[in-house]
């Protein structure tokens, strides 16, 4: 059985009786930093814990509290939800890769989680999306913002949103996994990513790496762009208010959101839209505990605070016996 690979410096691959197989692969997540291993297991564990609770008491909150129906806690449920599952695919690997690195992983389950991860970026890149047309709706035509952000179009935006990640993810992981890989198979990541991947590919990858490219840029820069043209119309209504109390309303509405875009795409923008001549597999790996950890741990955390109404309802949760509940629309 081929030793998994190992950067300069790092300690050895494990027994191959810690190997399932032949085939499997070895995630070596942080390999070139042996000491601080148990530092960031200590770390990752309570962010990811965190992570959990708060996005769960979100979609609890948002899904059973009366007072949260509008539209845009319908949307954050959904994000809430979609950050759930990003978690729990990713990070249990993570504390697992870094207590005892390069444990194999058959290609079936690196090819899910590949297909999990494709899935929920892309989702999540649509999804902040139709939240930011949710906040230009309310702002620069709340008179009609009940007839155009209807609950029927709230489940098709959700749902369009969550779908629109499954063919980008089916195809790219299924032309990825038909390539032969040669060699050991470690991996010089803390989950399975396309990069690390191809490094492990023997045959010619520039057709499927032009795809890549091409499907990046559509999925990563298109909803920005629409996030940001919509943001530029609410800007423009919102300096036509004539009252500074009903601007710092309306820019307050956005704050949350807006914060969540700029800590989302800061970082899938330095990883995935980086020139190739650039890419560094140990310093990849450092970014995207961000969006592994951080923002998940964070978004909640964002709304929550930022949010009187979210603040209220997390009260009343709390001390509130059971009562009626009066079903949300959404």
């Amino acid at each position: 059985m081929p030793a998994a690979w190992a950067p300069p410096g790092a300690p050895a691959a494990p027994p191959a009786a810690n190997r399932s197989s032949a085939g499997d692969f070895a995630l070596l997540g942080f390999a070139h930093l042996p000491a601080l291993r148990p530092l960031l297991a200590a770390l990752s564990l309570p962010a990811f814990l965190l992570a959990l609770l708060g996005n769960a008491l979100i979609a609890l909150l948002t899904a059973r509290d009366p007072a949260l129906r509008a539209p845009m806690y319908f949307f954050l449920r959904q994000l809430a939800l979609l950050e759930l599952c990003f978690s729990l695919d990713v990070v249990p690997r993570l504390l697992v890769t870094l207590l005892r690195p390069g444990l194999g992983v058959s290609p079936a389950g690196c090819a899910l989680q590949l297909l999990l991860v494709l899935s929920c970026v892309t989702s999540e890149c649509f999804l902040l999306t139709a939240m930011a047309w949710d906040r230009y709706v309310a702002i620069c035509r709340p008179l009609r913002y009940g007839a155009i952000m209807s609950p029927r179009l709230c489940h098709l935006l959700a749902a369009a949103c969550w779908l629109a990640g499954v063919p980008v993810s089916l195809v790219f992981t299924a032309w990825l996994f038909r390539f032969p890989f040669c060699g050991p198979r470690g991996i010089r990541h803390f989950f399975c990513d396309i990069a690390p991947l191809l490094s492990l590919v023997c045959a010619d990858t520039r057709l499927f790496e032009a795809n890549v490219l091409a499907a990046t840029v559509l999925v990563i820069m298109v909803p920005f762009c629409l996030i940001a043209t919509s943001y530029v119309g609410i800007l423009a209504t919102v300096l036509r208010m004539p009252s500074a109390r009903g601007r710092h309303k309306a820019l307050s509405t956005c704050a949350s959101h807006l914060i969540v875009v700029v800590l989302f795409y800061g970082t899938t923008g330095v990883i995935h839209l980086r020139p190739k001549a650039s890419y560094s597999p140990e310093s990849k790996q450092v970014v995207s505990l961000s969006y592994t950890l951080v923002t998940p741990m964070l978004n909640p955390l964002i709304y929550s605070l930022r949010n009187k109404e979210v603040k209220a309802a997390l009260g009343r949760l709390f001390v509130q016996r059971r009562g009626t509940h009066i079903p949300s629309p959404f």
